[in-house]
């Protein structure tokens, strides 16, 4: 039964072995999940972005990361819709914002980095109704610059319940909190409204960046860059894994990136040696 809602509606799925070994998985992970949080498994790891015409570290994204005591290492690919469905990921995602704020003020305290940090939002933290209340608080607990954090969204959340998010958005900026849009052009279109979001970042994602050199991606990319820059838009290039990317990326006008050519997520203690960008210490 859940196979077949997975697939669709109005799907049917024939029963096997391997789904019901799949099924088991998921209910055990769906379990322990909610333990998760009050037995601290999860930790952050950080990847940085960098501006490549400078070559300096100018932000990071905070990505989650659950180690679970018996199965070792869960993906966000697995564990992040589990998540998502029973509504978990509403109380995940407010320990990230905090943990996130106290980290980049450390940061700052350290001398370490000064560079904004930002975290990825699910559509369940905006249907929850809490986002202002949780980011006010966490950054008055810190004592974190609102403007050394940034919340993602991507165009599916962006285009549910619009005038709502829109709504919750412009509170968080009201702070000094940078907004960016992830996966732009692969989501539900969202380029009527663009203008009408209280955005500062667009994202262009990683299925664009991968196929850079075919003609048709190229200008797909060269739009979205030139589209946020008509709108006053930082553009950020993700995924970014090659020097011929870099190149056409910068001959377009984006010289902002992340990817495994710059460095790879790490724990927080290892974030002051990223001094470089990862090619240039192999």
């Amino acid at each position: 039964m859940y196979h077949a809602k997975n697939e669709g509606k109005n799907k049917a799925s024939v029963f096997n072995e391997e789904m019901g070994l799949e099924q088991v998985r998921r209910l055990e992970l769906e379990k322990d999940l909610r333990k998760a949080l009050e037995h601290q498994e999860f930790a952050i790891v950080y990847q940085t972005k960098w501006n490549s015409s400078t070559n300096q570290m100018v932000g990071m994204e905070a990505l989650l990361r659950w180690n679970h005591p018996k199965l070792g290492t869960i993906s966000p690919i697995e564990f992040i819709p589990i998540a998502e469905e029973t509504g978990l990921i509403v109380p995940i995602t407010h320990w990230v914002i905090e943990e996130v704020c106290k980290q980049n003020q450390l940061w700052h305290e350290q001398n370490v980095a000064q560079v904004t940090v930002s975290v990825n939002m699910s559509v369940r933290v905006f249907e929850n109704q809490t986002l202002f209340q949780v980011v006010k608080k966490s950054l008055d607990l810190s004592g974190l610059n609102p403007i050394f954090l940034e919340l993602e969204v991507t165009e599916s959340i962006a285009m549910n319940d619009m005038e709502n998010t829109i709504s919750q958005l412009q509170r968080i900026r009201e702070l000094g909190v940078k907004v960016s849009l992830d996966d732009f052009g692969t989501g539900f279109s969202s380029l009527g409204n663009l203008d009408e979001m209280p955005i500062d970042i667009l994202k262009i994602d990683k299925s664009f960046i991968r196929k850079s050199m075919h003609p048709s991606k190229q200008a797909i990319i060269s739009n979205i860059i030139m589209i946020a820059k008509s709108l006053n838009m930082e553009v950020v290039a993700e995924g970014v894994e090659t020097k011929e990317q870099i190149d056409f990326l910068t001959s377009r006008g984006c010289t902002i990136m992340q990817g495994f050519y710059y460095a790879k997520p790490v724990p927080p203690e290892e974030i002051a040696q990223q001094d470089r960008p990862l090619n240039q210490n192999e």
